[in-house]
């Protein structure tokens, strides 16, 4: 198979995109088990879980480095009274080096694919810290950052649209 080439003959300069995972890390955590300090609700429990998530991310002082933050919160109560029986978070870094990604497309790239590459980890603390703190294991989903994103970007966009006139906003 010959080697593609422009009409001057030289190679396309494609950009190889690079990203490299330089560390991660548990910035916060926390779990409440209002069960065991309220004592137990009375009755049957049917527990209700929801997961809330955000992120974050910035630049950092090296070249191509970047920080991400993965904020989790589940809250699990008891359907018949609402009573909360236990209150998880997590606050859950990387630090990440990422080359050849275009600058318009390094916000995306860092709320979708960097948290993605982060869950399983998430994933497997709030699994332990569930079952260490006297509950059945939370195995949670998985996320769909993609649709996350673009939730957040339909938020923005209707806080801007209701402050008033801003300037024509577009991603590509």
């Amino acid at each position: 198979m010959a080697d593609e080439t422009t009409p001057n003959g030289a190679a396309p300069a494609a950009p190889q995109v690079r990203m490299q995972v330089l560390a991660q890390y548990i910035r916060d955590l926390s779990f409440e088990n209002a069960v065991a300090t309220k004592g137990a609700p009375q009755g049957e429990v049917q527990p209700e879980i929801t997961v809330q998530v955000s992120l974050d991310a910035r630049k950092r002082g090296t070249e191509n480095q970047y920080e991400v933050i993965s904020k989790f919160r589940v809250t699990s109560t008891n359907k018949s009274d609402k009573a909360t029986l236990f209150l998880a978070e997590l606050d859950y870094g990387g630090v990440f080096l990422i080359e050849g990604v275009p600058e318009d497309q390094m916000h995306p790239f860092l709320m979708i694919e960097c948290p993605r590459m982060l869950f399983p980890f998430v994933r497997r603390i709030i699994s332990d810290v569930t079952r260490d703190g006297g509950f059945p294991p939370f195995n949670m989903d998985p996320v769909d950052f993609v649709a996350l994103y673009r939730q957040e970007l339909a938020r923005r966009a209707q806080t801007q649209g209701a402050a008033g006139a801003a300037p024509d906003q577009r991603l590509s």
